[in-house]
């Protein structure tokens, strides 16, 4: 009764929800049963770098999930050829059925056979699920048709003639053509309960936009911040660092295309600044990255110019950052102060180097982290464009949505970078606003403050304090999305010793095979020791060199495995991906994807290994999840309302 009367306010509020016994019990009944399921299979990937076709492609076929439930159920009534047909057809239904249409002489026969297929594939993926989760996941035109074909006995005698009228009828009325695509797309979301992303959308690869519009189309996603990620959520609050930053890589690897055509940044301004300022200078050491692509000389030099451009702006807005925020103790990446302008050369730790390039018409040696009116107004066109791109706002809106710095789920920690440590294995702290944080809390603070620079518009103060953390989680030592003591970019580009260029990963990354700094991480997140797994990405393995993902026996993995053609001659393959369903833990790794067009024209699918990580004696149900636990919950609350309705504390309402 002292319980009862404790929630009977927050009982009262159930009670509109289920207003009776009969409502409240039926759905004990329906949350019970549902704790039985076995739990939806996890896809775990990371380090997507704006390689859209690969991504796509692996998110059709659900890192071989599509394919193995094609081989389970059809493992002795189809042929090698037909599966591949099958499995491109679920891929990709609308190009596939163009050049089958095409092809074959009797599109009646070819629906009525896949049809089927179809139905039947569809019916053997949705089998773990309620009705109604599966309903949810049907398309509005077909539900009652899918939901109809889905739950008949096909050898019952009964409904036999029944199930064929409907297959036969789709096809007459000329809608099997959309039913076809209609069910291969609730395949895909069957075979994958929820997708994780574990960081680096951005930057490097031809087309991130068409990664998020897909994320943002997706039935259940969820994305933890990557360093890359954050830098242009930075850009989009208007960051100017961020902005720099995105800018320069963004020409660095010749795809400015992304940041005016497809964001519509106008980059006239900081295009004819460069001309006007470095018209005569070769540029020689920003000369971009095209990877294959067609570039002519002429649009080179002018990527070049502007690369140069931005760099030096870049240098000179880190720089304000640095001064004004001494907490962040980045005072060594001052380099400026660090040139003797009328020697051209820089020093550093004693010793001192011969710039590359000692063209620097726009630093002013007296103060050399000064604009120049002509920079000054570029930087403030710049951040109107970005503020003002509608496209990039809806993208960081989603990215901050679905998105964190870490995430805890189902018992596994989900992190991009790492969890920054000292040199003695202890958690690396951080004063923050005058306050320590470290481990967890440091994260936490961190994510706070990001979102604060992003939703804030009343107190500007605060909300430049999380616009300046945002581009410290780029590139601060503290930062779990970078893990590095530094980034030497000016280095790269003005010195030609190596040494200078060197970036010392955090011990995170040198000790993250041993077992017990894993358990210690467990301790700091909750996490159980025995079950957990923290996963990563950031740091391609270099699988050619024989490096595993696999760290600390099995509780690490990190599955940046070269997503990114960027990284594929160190890593020697195309990506890891991770599968966790309800018997096991299953890691994959890809070859290299040729094209859409070769996987729909020649059924080409990406040459996938699977490695079982770990496997389940006991296979893992709902009650297992995280989501079961809310269940576990929600069924404690409904018995509690049960009572409260028995002992007249709340009176049942008429159906």
């Amino acid at each position: 009764m002292k319980k009862l009367e404790e929630e009977l306010k927050y009982l009262k509020l159930l009670a509109k929800q289920y207003p009776s016994i009969s409502k409240a019990s039926t759905e004990i009944i329906n949350l019970e049963a549902i704790l039985n399921l076995p739990k939806g299979t996890e896809h775990f990937i990371s380090d997507i770098h704006g390689e859209y076709e690969p991504f796509v492609h692996v998110l059709k076929n659900g890192s071989g999930v599509v394919k193995r439930k094609i081989e389970e159920l059809f493992s002795n009534t189809m042929r090698e050829s037909d599966k591949k047909a099958l499995a491109t057809l679920v891929y990709y239904p609308e190009q596939k059925l163009e050049l089958i249409i095409k092809e074959e002489e009797s599109m009646d026969d070819f629906y009525r056979i896949n049809m089927y297929r179809l139905i039947e594939l569809c019916r053997y993926a949705s089998s773990k699920y309620t009705r109604s989760k599966v309903r949810k996941l049907l398309p509005e035109n077909f539900r009652y048709i899918i939901e109809e074909l889905l739950h008949e006995n096909m050898d019952s005698q009964h409904k036999q003639e029944y199930y064929k009228s409907i297959v036969e009828t789709i096809i007459e009325i000329d809608r099997a053509k959309d039913f076809v695509i209609a069910i291969s797309k609730v395949i895909q979301k069957l075979v994958v309960d929820r997708l994780h992303i574990i960081g680096d959308i951005y930057d490097r690869g031809p087309r991130p936009d068409i990664v998020i519009d897909t994320l943002m189309d997706y039935h259940s996603v969820d994305i933890q911040w990557g360093n890359h990620d954050i830098l242009w959520m930075g850009a989009a609050t208007g960051e100017k660092t961020c902005i720099a930053n995105a800018l320069r890589i963004s020409a660095r690897y010749s795809n400015l295309d992304i940041v005016e055509e497809i964001y519509g940044i106008n980059l006239l301004p900081l295009a004819t600044f460069a001309m006007e300022v470095y018209k005569d200078d070769s540029c020689k050491a920003f000369i971009p990255k095209t990877d294959g692509q067609e570039v002519s000389t002429t649009e080179k030099s002018l990527i070049a110019k502007m690369h140069k451009a931005i760099s030096i702006i870049q240098f000179k807005l880190e720089g304000e950052v640095i001064n004004r925020r001494p907490e962040f103790e980045m005072n060594h990446r001052l380099l400026f102060d660090n040139i003797n302008y009328d020697e051209g050369t820089i020093t550093l730790k004693d010793k001192t180097y011969k710039l590359k390039d000692n063209y620097l018409p726009t630093i002013n040696k007296e103060n050399p982290y000064q604009l120049t009116k002509e920079e000054e107004i570029v930087v403030e066109k710049l951040v109107s464009s970005f503020k003002n791109s509608e496209k990039l706002q809806k993208h960081a809106s989603f990215l901050f949505s679905k998105g964190s710095i870490y995430l805890i789920a189902n018992s596994n920690l989900l992190i991009h970078g790492c969890i920054p440590l000292n040199e003695d294995g202890s958690f690396m702290s951080m004063k923050i606003q005058g306050k320590e944080y470290k481990g967890r809390s440091l994260m936490d603070k961190m994510e706070c403050l990001a979102r604060e620079g992003y939703f804030f518009e009343d107190n500007i103060e605060q909300k430049q304090y999380g616009m300046d953390i945002m581009w410290y989680l780029w590139t601060g030592k503290c930062s779990s999305l970078f893990g590095k003591d530094k980034m030497t970019t000016f280095e790269r580009y003005f010195i030609e010793e190596k040494e200078t260029q060197k970036e010392h990963k955090n011990l995170y990354f040198k000790v993250r095979d041993e077992e017990k700094i894993c358990n210690a991480m467990f301790k700091e997140f909750g996490l159980d020791i025995e079950e957990s797994h923290i996963i990563n990405g950031h740091v391609p393995v270099e699988s050619k060199n024989g490096e595993s993902p696999i760290k600390a026996n099995g509780k690490i993995l990190v599955i940046d495995g070269g997503f990114s053609r960027a990284y594929q001659n160190k890593t020697g393959i195309a990506g890891y991906t991770l599968i966790y369903n309800s018997y096991s833990l299953q890691l994959v790794s890809h070859e290299p994807f040729t094209s859409t067009e070769d996987a729909i024209s020649n059924e080409k699918d990406i040459l996938s290994t699977t490695v079982v990580v770990e496997h389940k004696v006991n296979r893992k149900r709902v009650r297992d999840t995280d989501k079961g636990e809310k269940m576990a919950e929600e069924i404690e609350d409904l018995k509690l309302l049960l009572r409260a309705y028995k002992k007249g504390l709340i009176k049942e309402m008429p159906d």
